[in-house]
């Protein structure tokens, strides 16, 4: 019988990477989007509008993870044995000003799913993401598995909570929650409110004279950055491991938001210098330190490795913004 999955947040950068992914492994793929998302499916456009996919291979459900009964129905009629959680406000900024919402979004739901798979009879398989941000103010150089959380925004503390809860659903129900701490990924599908795709988007505007300069907050920030879509296909790996587990996954280098910017301007042969303009009011509320993944555990288990460095993903995301044009 054909594999079965249920990706939630399916209009996501990281769900329609995961979409795409299963589909290739031949999946019956359902997705669940919110009434929010209905007019904002560009990153799945191309699988609705083919029509021997749609409706054959993927099927889209009207649901929110705020609302447990549209997820237990959901979860009924798909029969899925594999559910990938990508949806959550996963906005660090938004966290600070919608902290409740923020929280009851990422960590309450997370909980009402979990205790939904419980009462069930069969076994379903569920992967959880979690972010780097739960380490916030860590001393310790590069994180693993075992770094304490030490979140410092809204978002880093609902993550936390949900990859406690995982651990604690696991441990005490024998529910199958493996998941990833994911380092900073990126790719073309990224919203423009995010720093990355705020500097290509911005980058493309000011070679073509649509706009002068670009404004930043703390460019001496260092990220661990890496590309979505090669993050998805481990997410995909630590599903399929008989027993569940989470893993680091990042590249382990760190690079300046200034040496993102001078890469992008690079792509034109521009000095960056003459671009850009620091704006105080953009620099975050709490300071997260420099964090850096140690991904010795995956390497081994998992065979991880970085195909994709971060020169590359720019490049990648570069020619992307520039199909527009």
């Amino acid at each position: 019988m054909k594999k079965k999955a249920l990706v939630l947040g399916a209009t996501g950068q990281d769900g329609s990477y995961m979409i795409e992914l299963l589909l290739s492994k031949n999946y019956e793929v359902h997705g669940m989007y919110r009434k929010s998302s209905v007019g904002n499916t560009k990153n799945i456009d191309h699988i609705i509008s083919n029509r021997k996919i749609f409706n054959k291979k993927f099927f889209l459900h009207k649901g929110d993870l705020l609302d447990s009964v549209s997820l237990n129905n959901i979860i009924d009629i798909t029969n899925a044995k594999e559910i990938y959680n990508f949806a959550d406000q996963d906005h660090v900024a938004w966290s600070y000003d919608i902290p409740s919402y923020s929280f009851r979004t990422t960590a309450l739901s997370v909980i009402e799913i979990f205790e939904i798979l419980r009462k069930k009879k069969r076994k379903i398989k569920f992967f959880q993401p979690i972010s780097s941000n739960i380490f916030g103010e860590t001393k310790i150089k590069k994180q693993n598995e075992n770094t304490p959380p030490e979140p410092t925004s809204i978002y880093a503390l609902a993550k936390t909570t949900a990859f406690y809860a995982s651990k604690m659903y696991t441990k005490v129900y024998n529910l199958h929650i493996c998941g990833a701490i994911f380092f900073n990924h990126e790719s073309p599908k990224r919203p423009a409110d995010y720093v990355s795709k705020k500097i290509v988007e911005q980058v493309c505007e000011i070679y073509h004279g649509k706009r002068k300069h670009i404004y930043l907050g703390n460019i001496k920030s260092k990220i661990d950055w890496g590309y979505a879509k090669e993050y998805m296909e481990y997410a995909y790996k630590i599903m399929q491991k008989n027993k569940p587990d989470f893993y680091i996954i990042g590249t382990g280098q760190n690079n300046t938001v200034e040496h993102f910017v001078k890469k992008c301007f690079e792509y034109f042969g521009m000095n960056y210098k003459s671009y850009i303009k620091i704006d105080k009011k953009l620099f975050r509320p709490a300071k997260t330190r420099n964090l850096l993944a140690d991904t010795r555990k995956a390497k081994k288990d998992i065979k991880f490795k970085v195909k994709t460095d971060l020169n590359s993903l720019i490049k990648i995301m570069m020619d992307n913004e520039m199909k527009k044009y």
